[in-house]
């Protein structure tokens, strides 16, 4: 298929050809060619993606010895034909208004790169991913942390952080408490009317015997 004039060429789908672009060329040691009038990608000589934007839509071309049996499960995907397919290439077609996956694209030039990609190429590109972080940051956890401090504050407006289970532990500790010195109150009355009572009886013999 030769590339028509960008006369009526979508603009999201120009938008999404832009972008991956940018994913393939940041790759190294890659090369932009323009065999049969389609933008591809070559690293060390060796195609790896091929763009082809006109008028009636969006293609793109990529390797996929990993991905390539959940690729083809989608709808905009087919085997790429010339007997491509069979080596793992796929395509990918998109009309225009369509929605780009830009995202699963990136990882699929990705993959599609290091299927081709010399072992020099290969070191080169993880050593690079290293020096940058390509690691999960260590403070990955950070935003749940941020969500239980916003749950302390709107506890305590003041912005003073409460004691865990200061509050609670003081209630318990005072419903206890409070049982405990009625009891010993209530002991210590009958107590007192018992000794009243006997002191009573103990005055009346001594007042008859008068």
């Amino acid at each position: 298929m030769s590339q028509t004039p960008a006369d009526n060429v979508d603009a999201k789908l120009k938008a999404a050809e832009d972008h991956l672009r940018g994913v393939m060329l940041a790759l190294p040691e890659t090369t932009e060619e323009f065999p049969w009038g389609h933008r591809t990608a070559k690293v060390k000589g060796k195609m790896f993606v091929i763009l082809a934007l006109d008028n009636d839509g969006l293609g793109v071309t990529t390797k996929l010895p990993e991905s390539h049996e959940a690729a083809l499960t989608l709808p905009f995907t087919e085997p790429t034909g010339y007997g491509l397919g069979k080596s793992g290439w796929v395509s990918s077609r998109f009309k225009p208004g369509s929605e780009v996956p830009i995202g699963l694209l990136s990882q699929w030039i990705h993959e599609s790169f290091r299927a081709v990609a010399p072992q020099k190429v290969l070191k080169a590109l993880l050593a690079a991913a290293a020096a940058g972080g390509g690691k999960a940051p260590a403070g990955a956890a950070k935003p749940v942390a941020g969500v239980r401090r916003g749950a302390a504050m709107k506890r305590a407006p003041d912005g003073k952080k409460p004691a865990a289970g200061k509050s609670a532990a003081g209630k318990k500790s005072v419903a206890k408490q409070a049982p405990a010195r009625k009891g010993p109150a209530v002991r210590a009355g009958a107590k007192t009317k018992t000794s009243t009572a006997k002191r009573g009886a103990a005055v009346a013999p001594r007042s008859k015997r008068r």
